[in-house]
């Protein structure tokens, strides 16, 4: 009973330390005095453990230190392992992104060469269309000689005597020449807005692809650089943004098919001018052609006027009975021309009327389907019905005028064609011979 420990002492869990679960704190009791069978050896014999216990306890801190060391070991060797592996897929990640830099460079070049191809071609496309536009300017001005001179020949031959104030070949030559001017004047002009009009295209399809060439080129320049980083580039920085998607940004179908777009544009607008510049060139040498030979036909029929002069005296009286019969068909005409305008009113209002309802229709309604197409077709058609028939309608009050002034001419006296023989031959065929060149009429 003397060997037994009366003094209690703390719990140690030797197997919660074995799994490496901390030892709870002890419950403190209040300090009671506990009964003892001396008080000599109650110091010595409180608090203690059994041998039992102290092996326990340095064999648990053993085999928990061994658990971590093994551990440990394993942590090192999957580190390693991981390190290695991760090393290599960085360098292999690394290198794939180099080599796509270096194609996407390529692929940037060829696009670059390609666009400052077809700058360079719109260039020089652009001076050519100014080249020709000079020249349908210096044509232009040239026709105003043949105008004059024809203008000025009608005026003289106005100024006829008498019976010789007719409308004969000559004037009507004369008129076709001048009819031929203006038109040759209006198309110059239609042919330098097209020519101005290409021009502009060619300029802005030019700045689209120095803009795109632009943007290219500065793109190429950051992949440049990008492709020359290295893990040993002092300039290198951190950009945690810089690898998330943005909305705007596109994808490679569309970064070429916009470069595409704008090379197929200006390959048009490259055709466009090519069959612009043979269409200039053909105009300015079949308007050459045509005031040639108008001018040529004009010149025969001055000729052959002056011979006709000379045998008109004994074929007056015949000429005056056909000249009659000519104005009364020809007030006739102008009746059924003013009949035919009148006819066309009420089918002009109809189709007008149906085209405004229409343009009321709401929304999405307001649509150019076939109806509409075919009412436009109508009114535009019956415009020109009656543009036509009002051309027709002053052509022929111009021929009924002249043939009241060939009757008149035929009327009086024969001692006129004197006087009319120095209008044609001293005066109109001497002023027609400042008839400009060739080359000056081609704008050279």
């Amino acid at each position: 009973m003397s060997s037994e420990v009366l003094v209690s002492r703390p719990h140690y869990d030797s197997r919660a330390v074995a799994q490496g679960v901390p030892a709870k704190d002890p419950h403190v009791e209040p300090d009671v005095p506990q009964p003892s069978s001396g008080s000599a050896t109650a110091g010595y014999r409180s608090a203690k453990y059994y041998p039992a216990e102290w092996f326990s306890n340095y064999r648990t801190m053993l085999q928990q230190a061994g658990t971590h060391r093994h551990e440990a070991q394993s942590i090192q060797r999957e580190s390693k392992t991981l390190h290695q592996d991760t090393e290599a897929a960085t360098l292999k990640t690394q290198a794939v992104g180099t080599r796509l830099l270096g194609e996407r460079l390529q692929e940037t070049h060829y696009w670059k060469s390609e666009l400052k191809r077809h700058v360079d071609k719109l260039l020089a496309d652009t001076e050519s269309m100014l080249a020709l536009k000079t020249r349908l300017e210096k044509a232009l001005d040239a026709t105003e000689i043949p105008f004059a001179i024809a203008t000025d020949n009608l005026n003289c031959r106005t100024r006829r005597p008498g019976a010789d104030l007719v409308r004969d070949t000559v004037e009507e030559e004369l008129v076709k020449e001048v009819d031929l001017i203006r038109s040759i004047q209006a198309l110059l002009k239609r042919t330098t807005a097209q020519v101005v009009t290409q021009i502009k295209m060619n300029r802005e399809a030019k700045q689209t692809l120095e803009l795109d060439w632009s943007d290219k080129h500065q793109a190429y320049n950051f992949d440049d650089h990008s492709g020359r980083y290295s893990n040993m580039s002092p300039d290198t920085q951190h950009h945690p943004s810089s690898a998330s998607l943005q909305d705007q940004v596109c994808n490679c179908t569309l970064w070429t098919k916009f470069t595409q777009d704008n090379l197929s544009k200006a390959l048009q607008e490259e055709q466009a001018t090519n069959s612009l510049r043979v269409l200039v060139e053909r105009v300015l040498q079949d308007t050459t052609d045509d005031l040639r030979v108008q001018c040529s036909s004009v010149d025969r029929a001055f000729s052959q006027r002056c011979a006709e002069l000379i045998e008109a005296k004994t074929q007056l009286e015949m000429k005056h009975a056909q000249v009659l019969e000519q104005i009364g068909a020809q007030e006739r005409n102008i009746v059924a021309l003013q009949q035919a305008i009148h006819n066309k009113e009420a089918p002009l209002r109809v189709a007008q009327s149906r085209l405004y309802l229409r343009s009321l229709r709401p929304n999405m309604e307001l649509c150019r389907d076939e109806p509409q197409f075919s009412l436009e077709g109508e009114v535009r058609q019956i415009d020109a019905t009656v543009a036509s028939l009002h051309q027709q309608l002053s052509e022929a009050r111009g021929s009924l005028s002249h043939l009241e002034e060939s009757r008149i001419t035929i009327e009086k006296d024969i001692n006129c064609k004197t006087h009319s023989l120095f209008i044609e031959r001293d005066k109109c065929m001497t002023h027609r011979k400042r008839y400009p060149a060739v080359s000056t009429l081609s704008g050279y």
